[in-house]
């Protein structure tokens, strides 16, 4: 049994590796495909909003798909489905190079694009519970810090080729074919992952009579219970941050001209620094807690819109947000997973990792609905673009976040007593003291709203120990 585990650890990073390339190209080279289609600042942001919210809302019948076929049949069933949309999506741009249905092309491709992330979304908790069953608890942060690392890298040198790749064709005024040739190597490589995935080993998984719980029995108990408000705090900083995130790219390659080898450059740095990290933040979960990490991280990831409002210079976006951006984001968003593996059980874990994926959804739908109606209705006067204006609203709606949901939650597991420096550093934010009174009275005023619900208390009390 080790060691079917141990070869399923290894073909996982393998299977990673090609699925990265997939993920690199499509992620980052999506919305400047709807740029070159002549899509609009404000269906950019309709694009970004509406993917965030299909995607987590399609993983909510997940654990009823769990109780007819194994987890294994599911993901490479849907991974399959998922890489055949790209083809309609190819197909747009060759309609736009012979001016064909130009105008219904933007709606097209954000309606494409929203069916591929719906029914990819659907493969992440089911393959977060897979994934939980084969690692060890207490490698967890050292394992998926060298996973991501990994797949990390493949992704960087997938997306660093690909804008130097579309640069050479829009020299030759065949951007839209560079375009599908990149999204048809991504096809290739997904396709590819899906083969090494279907080797990997399963265990014998089966959900236990009792184990389900609705999304809205999730929410009514949540102000109440430890995992149910770090996963608010979740919902609430993504809000925070789609406000401003589909518009980076937007900002530079509108407004700052960049090439997209350039855009490329300043887009990977965040990434490189991520990968430099990783390794520190997996330990560092492991020894001291992700409570921690996250408390650390989430102080300076508001700081990146910010800078951003500083100035164009490609150097300083490089060394600056983006060093920030990488180092801290890296171990947010590994703690963030980890401490989902921490709070709850076996037979919960796909369950709670969609749930707590559709308040991110509804976070990043409602964030990037604020971000399309203010490049939409708003006009500033004190700054260069509006661009740097929802990097302002971003970054003090971050702060604000943290400094209300951050002191919600605490850490589920026993840890080691970080050193003095370490310690200084988790009271950070000490205005979070002066936000209790009104984060708690949010919290019981939502609670005495709902109603008391004992049945639902003792669920959830079974969930979350």
């Amino acid at each position: 049994m080790v060691d079917k585990k141990q070869k399923a650890l290894v073909i996982s990073k393998r299977e990673g590796a090609f699925a990265a390339v997939n993920s690199g190209i499509v992620q980052n080279f999506i919305i400047p495909f709807a740029l070159v289609l002549q899509t609009t600042n404000f269906l950019i942001g309709i694009l970004s909003s509406f993917i965030g919210l299909i995607g987590p809302i399609a993983q909510i019948s997940n654990s009823r798909l769990m109780e007819r076929y194994t987890r294994k049949k599911i993901i490479l069933v849907s991974a399959l489905i998922q890489i055949f949309i790209l083809i309609p999506i190819i197909v747009l741009g060759i309609l736009f190079y012979f001016d064909i249905f130009v105008g219904a092309l933007p709606i097209l491709l954000i309606l494409f694009y929203s069916l591929y992330v719906a029914i990819g979304a659907v493969n992440a908790p089911i393959w977060f519970s897979w994934m939980g069953d084969l690692v060890p608890e207490k490698y967890r942060g050292d394992y998926f810090s060298k996973r991501n690392r990994l797949i990390g890298t493949i992704a960087m040198v997938s997306i660093l080729i690909g804008g130097f790749f579309l640069d050479f064709f829009k020299t030759q005024g065949l951007v839209l074919f560079g375009f599908a040739i990149l999204f048809f190597i991504a096809f290739i490589a997904r396709f590819i992952s899906i083969i090494i995935l279907s080797k990997q080993y399963h265990p014998n998984f089966k959900l236990k009579k009792g184990y389900y719980f609705s999304f809205y029995d999730f929410i009514k108990y949540s102000p109440k219970n430890n995992f149910g408000r770090f996963a608010i705090f979740v919902g609430a900083m993504y809000l925070a941050i789609a406000i401003a995130s589909p518009f980076f790219t937007v900002h530079m390659l509108k407004e700052l001209e960049y090439s997209y080898a350039l855009f490329t450059i300043v887009n990977l740095s965040a990434s490189v620094f991520s990968l430099m990290t990783l390794s520190f933040w997996g330990k560092f979960a492991d020894k001291y807690g992700n409570h921690l990490v996250l408390k650390i991280c989430s102080f300076f990831i508001p700081l990146v819109p910010l800078l951003w409002m500083l100035s164009p210079n490609p150097f300083y976006l490089i060394f600056v947000p983006s060093l920030i951006s990488g180092i801290f984001w890296g171990g947010f968003n590994l703690s963030v997973l980890n401490f989902i593996y921490d709070s709850t059980k076996p037979e919960h874990r796909a369950l709670c990792n969609a749930y707590t994926n559709v308040l991110r959804g509804f976070g990043v739908f409602f964030g990037g609905l604020i971000g399309a109606g203010i490049v939409k209705f708003v006009q500033v006067d004190f700054l260069p673009n509006i661009f740097l204006f929802i990097f302002l609203v971003s970054g003090i709606a971050r702060y604000l976040v943290v400094f209300i949901f951050m002191p919600s939650f605490k850490e589920v597991r026993a840890t080691k007593r970080p050193p003095i420096l370490i310690r200084e550093l988790k009271h950070i934010g000490n205005v979070e003291h002066g936000v209790h009174h009104f984060r708690d009275s949010l919290f019981q005023d939502s609670y005495l709203f709902y109603g008391p619900a004992k049945h639902v208390r003792k669920t959830m009390d079974m969930i979350f120990p």
